[in-house]
């Protein structure tokens, strides 16, 4: 198996028997929920899925899976979302197939879904390794295996010598976790695709709550890597304040 970091993505193309290029959290439609907010910003959808599309026209691959929170807004559908998402999504679909894990965000995609298209909400094995949103318990087939997941928006903010942080970038986390019984999971945590989602810094994810498996993370032993794919360290040296378990 082989993983290539997409960057301008970020976006990670996972290579075996297939190439599966996955997106996590697009959450189109973002901008209708920030106006909710009194925060006004054009859409941005169009040229988000231009990115989208740079990806698959870079990386070529047998299968897109956008791995939940393709929509953004809960637990209404706006009209943003409904103008946007039919043709965008087609525009996907006019290059590679395409899957979708449903995330906490996606109450009714199925609407703008076709046949076969959307996956249980657990998660799905895809060439050996298991994929899914995040916010919910992995179906126990995945265990064992590589687990992929969004839903946490990891990010890190790395220091200069004299402890200034940088503006926070997009992160990938990797750790392994044993159950009681022997069996060995590894997990692979993946950054948001949209570029407005905000994120959790990698140091505070065990604590965040987010989801089930973020509480599996061994902070001394996990390592983080930009969205180039390069290895900054582990939560326990870039974070020592906060990942000290």
């Amino acid at each position: 198996m082989r993983l290539h970091f997409i960057e301008n993505g970020p976006a990670l193309l996972v290579e075996q028997e297939q190439r599966v290029l996955v997106v996590a959290d697009l959450h189109m439609g973002i901008e209708s929920g920030l106006e909710r907010c009194g925060v006004h910003i054009t859409s941005r959808s169009d040229a988000r899925a231009k990115r989208v599309i740079a990806c698959i026209e870079e990386t070529r691959p047998d299968l897109l899976l956008l791995l939940g929170d393709l929509k953004h807004n809960v637990p209404v559908t706006t009209r943003q979302e409904y103008r946007e998402l039919p043709r965008i999504l087609q525009s996907f679909r006019e290059l590679v197939p395409i899957a979708v894990t449903p995330g906490n965000h996606d109450g009714g995609i199925d609407r703008f879904l076709q046949e076969g298209e959307l996956l249980p909400a657990g998660g799905a094995l895809i060439d050996g390794v298991g994929y899914l949103h995040g916010h919910t318990h992995p179906a126990p087939s995945l265990f064992g295996r590589l687990i992929i997941l969004g839903h946490h928006h990891p990010v890190v903010s790395l220091m200069d010598s004299v402890g200034c942080a940088a503006r926070a970038q997009p992160a990938y986390l990797y750790s392994v976790f044993e159950e009681p019984t022997g069996v060995r999971s590894r997990l692979l945590f993946v950054p948001a695709f949209n570029e407005l989602a905000g994120g959790i810094d990698v140091g505070l994810l065990r604590e965040s709550g987010l989801g089930p498996l973020s509480r599996c993370i061994d902070y001394k032993n996990a390592e983080v890597f930009l969205a180039d794919g390069t290895y900054v360290g582990s939560p326990a040296t870039l974070c020592p304040a906060d990942a000290d378990g």
